[in-house]
């Protein structure tokens, strides 16, 4: 199935969660990330359970320092 992960098209194997897709795009070891399914926040607890779908739109963003 396909997924859209800050306007880029991935393939991803069926039933993949929140985790996984950040551990297949090689960011599941960022600190400071938060994620969005389909413009919803998903605290970063639920990122295990949180199941993804079908043409589903994930926002991924990192916090960065600055002043």
């Amino acid at each position: 199935m396909e997924v859209l992960v800050n306007n880029k098209l991935y393939a991803v194997q069926p039933e993949t969660t929140v985790t996984a897709l950040l551990q297949f795009i090689q960011l599941s070891s960022l600190k400071g990330i938060a994620v969005a399914v389909n413009q919803q926040v998903v605290p970063r607890p639920e990122w295990a359970a949180t199941v993804l779908h079908p043409a589903d739109q994930i926002t991924i963003i990192q916090a960065t320092q600055g002043g």
